[in-house]
Formats: C-alpha cells, sequence, structure tokens
C-alpha cells in the first residue's frame, strides 16, 4: 500500500500497489505491519459491505463513542464514492476540518478514518459497493452521526444528495454535550473521563 495524501493526522488516503499481467492484477489492501507503521495499530473486529444502487445516496456521517470508538479502512469496491472524513476530536489541532477522496473500483484508494472521526459517504455512480473494516463492533448505544448538511462544518459534496435516510435526516445540529460527551469541558466528560 502507498500513502497518496495524510491531511490530517490519523487520516489517509491509501492507494493500493497492483501487481498486473494478462490476467489482471493482484494487490494487497491489507496489511497490519504497514498499517502499524502509519500508526494504525487497532485490531479489526469487524468488516462491513454497504451496497447503493443510485447515484446521489448519501450515507452517514457516522461514528461511535469510546469505549465503542472505531477506526475504520474503507474501500469502494464497485462504482465511484465522494468518501468524506470529519474530525470530531476535541483537542484535534483539525478540529471541525473536513477531508474528503474519490474511492472507486479502478483507483484502488482507501480511506483511513481514526477514532474520534465522523465518517460519510455520497454515491457518484448507481451501483456503488463500498467495504470497511472496522475496529470495534457496532454498539447502537454509542452511536452518533452529524447531518451531512451540518452549517457547522459546511462540507463540500461534489454534488446535491438526492437520497439521504430518514436517520441520517435527523441528526440534530452538533452540540458537543451531545455528540461528544467524554470530551474534555463536556457537562458528561467528567463521569467518561475515568
Amino acid at each position: 500500500m502507498r500513502v497518496i495524501e495524510a491531511p490530517m493526522a490519523g487520516v489517509h488516503l491509501l492507494e493500493v500497489e497492483r501487481r498486473g499481467d494478462a490476467r489482471g492484477y493482484f494487490g494487497r489492501c491489507f496489511c497490519r505491519t504497514e498499517l502499524e507503521a502509519l500508526g494504525v495499530d487497532r485490531e479489526i473486529r469487524q468488516g462491513n459491505l454497504s451496497r447503493s444502487t443510485r447515484a446521489g445516496t448519501l450515507r452517514g456521517l457516522h461514528y461511535q463513542l469510546p469505549p465503542a470508538a472505531e477506526t475504520k479502512i474503507v474501500q469502494c469496491l464497485a462504482g465511484r464514492v465522494y468518501d468524506v472524513v470529519l474530525d470530531l476530536r476535541p483537542t484535534s489541532a483539525t478540529f471541525g476540518r473536513h477531508y474528503g477522496a474519490s474511492l472507486d473500483a479502478d483507483n484502488g484508494r482507501m480511506m483511513v478514518v481514526p477514532e474520534g472521526c465522523a465518517h460519510g459517504f455520497l454515491t457518484l455512480t448507481d451501483d456503488c459497493l463500498v467495504h470497511y473494516l472496522v475496529s470495534a463492533e457496532y454498539a447502537p448505544e454509542a452511536e452518533r452521526g452529524i447531518r451531512f448538511d451540518d452549517p457547522a462544518f459546511s462540507i463540500r459534496w461534489p454534488m446535491r444528495p438526492t437520497l439521504v435516510s430518514d436517520r441520517d435526516r435527523a441528526h440534530p445540529p452538533f452540540d458537543p454535550a451531545f455528540h461528544w460527551p467524554c470530551a474534555p469541558g463536556s457537562p458528561t466528560g467528567a463521569e467518561h473521563a475515568a
């Protein structure tokens, strides 16, 4: 794997290095040693597959609170998506900033999304298949989300989303006490610090 960009601490855009011949190609898309060298040292606990049939479908922005906070490694296996990472780490120098990149079946790119960051994607073509490896199992009680159009962050999507789930539309406006209650200085931060 090759690092294309590392725009924020822990966020990496990777590219699978492919070895090709007349049959097609082979490429390694997961190597614990290479990821550990980048500081991605979490154990993979779950693999997820997401299929979206229509261009303009937006999924996210999702994350989980500690102790179920998760690191994700995201790859598009079919179609093309615009993948976004939003930094919600309260002590991060890039808090509130986002980074987006196109992932598709041809470019072999993967996004590493660290704990404390929200993640979402917008499908740019029909029939998109996205695979992600996750360091924590799904914990509904720890799940949180940020609206794709939350004015606190002004995320620039390459096209207007046309299909968003009711659940993703219902995320409340950003409020640190709700979205990151274990953050230093939040009303419930002291409870989670122990």
